[in-house]
């Protein structure tokens, strides 16, 4: 099958309805390929995991219809006028750390010059009533992460997001935009010129069509990506309801790390972060070196000091059983338990004064790892 034709059946599989992602992939393994889904029998959609008599009824009769692939067609054309690079997630050049999330999208739709597998990625995102302390927050953020060439990943939208693209421009970092629409519109419009640099300076995502109805509904499903796409996310203000805080779970869910930046008690909009923190959904951090030594992105240099100085400290008893145990690999509370023959009292002493020392860091779920 030629490229053009199996674009054109890779876009309309994603169209069939009452087919999301994860079923859109298992369509995919059982047929063979998105023609061969458009080409199978009835008995054999059946018996694809999650369709069943009544959904493959559902998709038989849109197959039968012949409108996807005139929708197919249409979209072709939009991304031929627009030079926009349909990705599907058989492709070679799909986001690697989106293929290990089972929910990711199975097209996307991207147009800019950002490396989507770039090494190093973050996401910040937060409230759309952005404080000027998340204000500064976020571009203290940026400025500190730059030297480490990471790309920076949000939203576009109003508040935390759009703060944190225009410091990454700002800081000559490429920075990608995860849109909750299709490429032929940017919203909120007010962003539409730093959409246009990102294009230059990184690139807009969506895995919706230019066809697709804009919903609120689709503001919550594009926070799998930005989650997806991250090593880390880094939740700058938030309530204890919203975008930001779907993004941290679904980070947690994928195994990504994630970071929140602490305020007041009495302020709205940290409540979120102070929330995740308490709840150890997230580590708390008050400078990008809280981010850059949990993600073990030191530059060379860095890290040999602080090997040097670790090597120099001198260890108790108790500390060397625990770094013992971690040289092996991350562990949590119930396995230092079991193995340092600490009671818990002395293990939660000693493990605060090891990560005071930087000899250890916290990490989400009362787990801990060495920080070289």
């Amino acid at each position: 099958m030629n490229a053009a034709n199996q674009l054109l059946y890779n876009i309309a599989l994603t169209l069939l309805p009452e087919v999301g992602s994860v079923l859109a992939k298992n369509l995919i393994a059982y047929c063979g390929s998105a023609e061969a889904v458009f080409k199978a029998s009835s008995s054999k959609l059946k018996k694809v995991p999650l369709v069943g008599e009544v959904r493959a009824s559902v998709i038989e009769d849109a197959i039968k219809n012949g409108s996807l692939l005139k929708q197919a067609e249409t979209e072709i054309a939009f991304i031929s006028k627009h030079h926009i690079q349909p990705l599907f997630f058989t492709d070679s050049n799909y986001p690697y750390r989106l293929k290990e999330c089972d929910d990711g999208p199975p097209m996307l739709y991207y147009k800019g010059n950002a490396n989507l597998n770039a090494p190093k990625t973050v996401a910040i995102v937060g409230t759309r009533n952005a404080s000027d302390y998340g204000k500064e927050a976020t571009k203290k953020l940026v400025n500190d992460l730059a030297a480490h060439n990471v790309l920076v990943l949000s939203g576009l939208a109003y508040g935390i997001d759009i703060y944190a693209h225009n410091a990454a421009l700002e800081n000559n970092l490429q920075t990608v935009g995860v849109l909750a629409h299709g490429l032929n519109r940017i919203y909120p419009t007010q962003h539409r010129n730093t959409a246009k640099q990102m294009v230059e300076q990184g690139g807009l995502l969506t895995e919706y069509t230019s066809q697709c109805a804009f919903t609120p509904h689709n503001f919550p499903q594009r926070n799998r990506i930005v989650s997806g796409l991250s090593d880390a996310v880094i939740v700058v203000e938030s309530d204890v309801k919203g975008g930001a805080l779907i993004t941290a779970n679904i980070a947690n869910s994928y195994n990504r790390e994630v970071f929140a930046v602490p305020g007041k008690t009495t302020d709205r909009f940290s409540r979120g972060c102070n929330f995740l923190i308490k709840t150890y959904k997230a580590q708390i951090i008050d400078s990008a070196q809280d981010v850059i030594e949990a993600m073990n992105w030191q530059s060379e240099a860095t890290a040999n000091k602080v090997k040097t100085r670790q090597l120099k400290l001198v260890l108790t008893a108790s500390e060397q059983a625990i770094f013992d145990v971690l040289e092996e690999g991350e562990n949590g509370i119930d396995i230092l338990l079991a193995k340092c023959n600490l009671n818990s009292g002395e293990l939660s002493a000693t493990l605060l004064e090891m990560e005071m020392n930087r000899v250890v860091v916290s990490l989400p779920g009362k787990r801990y790892k060495l920080t070289v």
